[in-house]
């Protein structure tokens, strides 16, 4: 849900990701992370899923703004924070956004995340950094107009 943005496309995706997991089984290495591996075949079909969305519709990605988001938790203002924040980071660019779900979101080291996007460590670094720098603005910015 935090990589679609939809549940829909959420559920479409998982089912993509055990499919194609059952297809290439035998390229597993067994004792290594199988979550790490599964999310990478996620992302990569995510990725692909949403090029191919691109050339079929001939636009980009839905708003966030008419992606639903469930709030199920109990105090209001703490879920407009949250839809808020949500929105935020789901404006980033591809690679900042992926870089902050798996760090922020998923818990994953700054390794852990270099290793499941094939990038630098270095990379992830400065990718959160830039996301940080974006949010921390776009939010002061918020903040500022709310008052």
């Amino acid at each position: 849900m935090a990589v679609t943005g939809r549940r829909d496309w959420a559920d479409d995706l998982v089912q993509a990701t055990c499919l194609r997991a059952l297809e290439k089984a035998d390229l597993f290495t067994p004792g290594t992370h199988l979550d790490r591996w599964l999310f990478t075949m996620a992302q990569r079909l995510w990725l692909n899923e949403i090029r191919s969305r691109k050339v079929r519709e001939g636009g980009g990605l839905v708003p966030i703004e008419d992606t639903p988001i469930s709030d199920n938790s109990p105090a209001m203002e703490t879920n407009i924070l949250a839809r808020q924040v949500f929105s935020q980071i789901q404006a980033l660019p591809e690679a900042q956004r992926a870089a902050v779900l798996l760090v922020y979101v998923e818990g994953y080291s700054y390794r852990e995340c270099a290793e499941v996007l094939d990038i630098p460590i270095g990379t992830v670094m400065s990718r959160l950094a830039a996301a940080r720098a974006k949010l921390g603005e776009r939010m002061s910015m918020r903040a500022g107009s709310a008052q």
